[in-house]
């Protein structure tokens, strides 16, 4: 069996075929491997069009990382001169909690904001933890203290990888 990456097709913040371009970059591939488990997609402008598609494929997809061009006339414009359009194809492995590594995790700090008087504008205690195979992240302003901030930042982004192995067919946003 092969490993299982997670994809993401996403249109950025191209123009409306952009999007059709994703759009039908994942129709193709889900008819040339019928293996693809789609987890979710976001909605685009115009209709039946998408600005991201995320799904769980074989690790032979590996080589679709990076920018993808799709070359047509403009369906939304027809006079447009424009004809090569272009998305990003993200590609990550799988995420599992058994795999869950603490050094994959990158921490930004900020300043809180909120009760605390002078300290909060001293001192960088709020934190960011970014889940680097996934992107995904949890923001953490609990406490005063940075370390403690961290520590629940670590808590929660389990919790947001274990749900997303749980069900990765759910339709509620895990960030």
């Amino acid at each position: 069996m092969s490993e299982r990456v997670m994809i993401q097709i996403s249109s950025g913040q191209g123009p409306d075929e952009c999007e059709l371009a994703a759009t039908k970059l994942f129709d193709s591939l889900c008819r040339e491997f019928p293996s693809i488990e789609l987890i979710d997609k976001s909605p685009g402008r115009q209709a039946g069009c998408f600005k991201s598609i995320r799904f769980y494929g074989d690790n032979s997809l590996k080589a679709l990382d990076g920018s993808v061009q799709w070359i047509c006339v403009s369906p939304f414009r027809p006079k447009h001169k424009r004809k090569n359009w272009f998305v990003d194809v993200s590609v990550c492995a799988e995420a599992d909690i058994a795999f869950f590594q603490e050094e994959m995790i990158r921490f930004e700090t900020f300043r809180s904001r909120g009760k605390g008087g002078q300290h909060v504008n001293k001192t960088e205690s709020g934190v960011r933890a970014i889940y680097i195979p996934t992107g995904d992240s949890a923001v953490v302003m609990d406490e005063r203290s940075q370390y403690r901030n961290k520590q629940l930042a670590i808590e929660r982004l389990k919790q947001i990888i274990f749900e997303k192995v749980k069900s990765p067919l759910s339709d509620e946003p895990t960030r």
